[in-house]
């Protein structure tokens, strides 16, 4: 069974920085992509970042490029989103998920982890 477990959400000042850690479990995730959701209060789940496990191609939302940065541990089965110069508007509930597409709508990923909340006080 897969399982994808978030963690290093937070309360942050505004121009601070997190890193978010999404562990993976329950299959080989060498075919597949590794991508960052978010979803503020009242609007849909938009993408932000992701990551082949090859490591060798990633994609970012514009809001996120030169502030944000994914990367993957292929021995901890880890992935990781490091935030940067964080905003207001970057609060919202962050999800890592796993698909065969590196990037794509929210339903073209087949797990998701359980979310962590990331808050940025202005």
């Amino acid at each position: 069974q897969v399982q994808l477990v978030e963690s290093g959400g937070g309360l942050v000042q505004a121009g601070g920085s997190l890193r978010l850690s999404c562990a993976a479990s329950g299959r080989t995730f060498s075919s597949y992509a590794m991508a960052w959701f978010r979803q503020a209060p009242g609007k849909e789940r938009e993408f932000v970042a992701a990551i082949r496990w090859s490591g060798i191609s990633t994609s970012y939302a514009d809001f996120a490029k030169g502030r944000f940065t994914v990367a993957r541990d292929n021995a901890k089965n880890t992935v990781y989103l490091q935030m940067n110069s964080l905003k207001p508007e970057d609060t919202a509930v962050y999800y890592c998920a796993t698909g065969t597409a590196l990037r794509g709508p929210p339903g073209q990923y087949d797990y998701w982890g359980q979310g962590t909340q990331v808050t940025v006080a202005s």
